[in-house]
């Protein structure tokens, strides 16, 4: 791996593992006590159970739903969740939509976690877990009906190059399913740290137009697009008011704070802060493989 893929990995792994990076037990380990805290069966879970750690992108399942429908995925068809995370959307479209969906991620720990919580869920004949470099996925040409992408690509240095793959990995006339912060209008930089980045080098927002300019020369045609903000804004207000007030009495059910430590409140106030000073939005679109 070049050195500039591997400075980046290394990057990505501290910031969305750090508690582990800290000394914290593995994520795995804090989630299975996690759960028992909270009066689970970590051997056998729900969906609405792990929904708090399901799926890391602004407006969680009902957002996931929203992208399904905009793409139209049908059952049956072989899904790429490329920057999966702990593998919410992959179950997701599963469970509700029938697909054969395989995540990637290039967390270790995020991947170990997919794993772990689609088999407690009953859902790992239809999900599997790769850890992968987006940019270069050992899979084979043409296996895939829709490539599908939350909140990742803003992690990605060389989007030109994982285009590509997503053209390779694709059959022909194969859609691109996309939900992605992009860069708003407000030049001013962003308050930090926010949910995909501590630092400024770790974040690689496009503006809408150089996103959509780099879909169509990598051979992608524009079907549906949608600006979805202020749901999104919404949506970030609404959890930051949550997360900002008094804990509850007893453990409860684990959300994203145990992932990203005790800086998730102040991630998620800076992403609200950020979405609504304009320096980001929030797109949902689909593409087809000219």
């Amino acid at each position: 791996m070049p050195a500039a893929h591997t400075s980046s990995h290394a990057s990505l792994t501290d910031h969305y593992d750090a508690p582990a990076h800290a000394g914290s037990a593995p994520l795995l380990v804090r989630l299975e006590s996690a759960f028992r805290a909270a009066g689970c069966d970590p051997a056998r879970l729900s969906l609405d159970e792990v929904a708090g750690i399901d799926q890391l992108h602004l407006g969680g399942r009902r957002a996931s739903r929203h992208l399904a429908a905009l793409g139209r995925l049908a059952s049956g068809e072989r899904v790429l969740d490329v920057g999966c995370g702990t593998g919410g959307a992959s179950r997701l479209l599963a469970d509700e939509f029938g697909c054969e969906v395989v995540g990637v991620d290039i967390t270790a720990a995020f991947v170990e976690v997919a794993e772990w919580l689609s088999a407690m869920t009953g859902l790992d004949r239809q999900t599997r877990f790769l850890c992968a470099d987006a940019a270069r996925m050992p899979l084979p040409d043409g296996g895939f009906d829709a490539v599908w992408c939350q909140h990742a690509l803003m992690n990605m240095p060389d989007v030109s190059t994982v285009l590509g793959e997503w053209r390779r990995l694709l059959v022909p006339g194969g859609r691109v399913l996309l939900h992605e912060v992009v860069a708003g209008d407000n030049p001013e930089p962003l308050a930090l740290p926010v949910p995909w980045a501590s630092r400024p080098a770790e974040s690689h927002l496009q503006a809408r137009a150089e996103l959509e300019a780099r879909l169509a020369e990598a051979g992608f045609v524009l079907e549906a697009l949608e600006d979805v903000t202020e749901g999104a804004l919404a949506w970030r207000q609404k959890h930051s008011r949550r997360e900002a007030s008094e804990p509850p009495v007893g453990p409860g059910l684990p959300g994203p704070g145990l992932i990203f430590g005790e800086r998730f409140v102040e991630m998620g106030r800076n992403l609200r802060d950020n979405l609504a000073a304009g320096k980001v939005r929030i797109l949902a679109g689909c593409w087809r493989q000219a």
